[in-house]
């Protein structure tokens, strides 16, 4: 079946449904936490979402099913004075992994990200996600450093 990849639109029930059942679905995936998010939760995210001007999101769509999902939001680079699309998640449901489907969803997003005059795509992936480095790397990321001396940037968080 052929997989049709659109940015997302939450004041779109369908989509807004698609949000909250792809979500469900990552959070139990390893790659996204193994751990089932809180209902409340899911449901309040479209509404939440919405009213974030910096938010994008992308589906894959096949049919009627919904098969796919990134989430981004904009953010701005100092140093190049130009806005970024940080890609936050990135998800294909299991039966429909290893059809380049995240590729796809990711290509639109670089094209959002061209016409909205960014300088670059930021995101984060975890050591032990090998298929999902491949793919990023496939698509042109890298490691990100200023100077090979001081090393590659490292992602933390602080939990508020």
């Amino acid at each position: 079946m052929t997989v049709e990849v659109i940015v997302g639109n939450l004041a779109d029930s369908v989509h807004a449904s698609a949000l909250k059942s792809l979500l469900a679905e990552y959070a139990l995936d390893p790659m996204g936490g193994a751990a089932q998010l809180a209902p409340e939760l899911l449901e309040s995210l479209p509404d939440k979402l919405a009213v974030r001007p910096d938010y994008l999101f992308v589906l894959a769509v096949s049919g009627d099913e919904h098969v796919g999902l990134v989430n981004c939001f904009e953010g701005f680079s100092t140093f190049k004075g130009k806005p970024l699309i940080n890609i936050h998640d990135v998800m294909v449901s299991r039966r429909w992994r290893g059809q380049g489907i995240a590729q796809q969803m990711l290509r639109l997003v670089e094209e959002v990200a061209v016409q909205r005059g960014c300088c670059k795509l930021t995101l984060e992936v975890l050591e032990g996600n090998k298929t999902a480095q491949r793919t990023y790397l496939n698509l042109g990321f890298e490691g990100y450093q200023l100077d090979p001396e001081m090393g590659r940037a490292m992602f933390w968080e602080k939990p508020l």
